[in-house]
């Protein structure tokens, strides 16, 4: 068999929700501009956006009595920030709350990954208000992306969760397994947060072996990307079977099996890396070992 490659100018994941447009410039402005700004408004894990034929994400006023304020960076020449929505504050006129994955394909991808850097932001900024040490209300840091105690010093800075993702292959056959999280009948990819002390290669054997009973080899990484429902950051890898026999822990796993080209269940949706994993593979473009 001829061996195939990922061409590097044909990345195998384009991740959706990196804020390649985005550009953070520091030190921040101390003092927000009265004009030429954008405004992503958050609400809860969802922003608003302006409906009808042609959604937007920015606008150009700040709400009024917002709730968090965090700059994003910037796009252009225009600074860039997300602002809390207030549940008693009536949105703009024609505008409306969407999720943040219900936006992929109904606006550009750019603003799909600005959109869902403001929600972390904001929920970044909710989880750093107070010192984790000493409980003093932080401040924001100025000069890079960060919240500092004034009364203990502590810098505290956005948590990045880095999680695991794995296609795993035998012969013409990959592991796809159900999550209880997962709607009825979609079976993914196994996955998991790496735990302090791993390597990531031994967070997807650990993985592996805890959800599905079975060892692997030959692990090589495929790509990575931000996912923000909170704060992940997905890397994927492709490994092989090596021994065992499948034996889920129906708890994180509830299902799995070996399945081939022709006979795939329903799949995650393609902004997704492990839809990407999988249509590599039935492509026949995953790197062979």
């Amino acid at each position: 068999m001829t061996k195939r490659t990922v061409s590097p100018d044909s990345p195998a994941h384009r991740a959706v929700f990196a804020v390649t447009s985005l550009v953070p410039q520091f030190p921040a402005p101390a003092d927000i501009p009265a004009t030429g700004v954008r405004w992503v408004l958050v609400a809860d894990q969802g922003v608003a956006i302006h409906d009808g034929e042609n959604p937007q994400v920015y606008t150009q006023a700040c709400p009024p009595q917002p709730g968090l304020v965090e700059y994003l960076g910037q796009i252009g020449t225009a600074p860039c920030y997300a602002a809390e929505q207030t549940k008693d504050i009536p949105l703009p006129e024609g505008w409306v709350v969407a999720g943040v994955r219900e936006l992929y394909g109904r606006i550009p991808d750019e603003d799909v990954a600005v959109a869902s850097f403001a929600v972390r932001m904001i929920g970044a900024a909710k989880t750093s208000r107070f010192c984790g040490r000493c409980g003093h209300e932080t401040v924001p840091v100025l000069a890079e992306r960060a919240k500092q105690c004034p009364s203990c010093g502590l810098v505290t800075y956005p948590r990045i969760s880095p999680a695991i993702i794995v296609l795993i292959a035998r012969g013409e056959e990959i592991l796809l397994a159900r999550s209880p999280r997962l709607p009825a009948g979609m079976h993914s990819l196994i996955a998991g947060f790496v735990e302090p002390g791993e390597t990531l290669e031994h967070a997807v054997r650990r993985e592996v072996g805890e959800e599905v009973g079975i060892t692997v080899k030959n692990i090589r990484y495929f790509a990575s990307e931000p996912w923000p429902f909170p704060d992940s950051l997905m890397i994927a890898f492709v490994a092989d079977y090596a021994t065992g026999e499948i034996a889920i822990d129906n708890n994180e796993i509830v299902a799995a099996g070996w399945f081939g080209r022709d006979n795939l269940p329903e799949l995650p949706k393609k902004l997704s890396i492990s839809r990407a994993l999988i249509d590599q593979w039935v492509e026949h473009k995953i790197p062979l070992a």
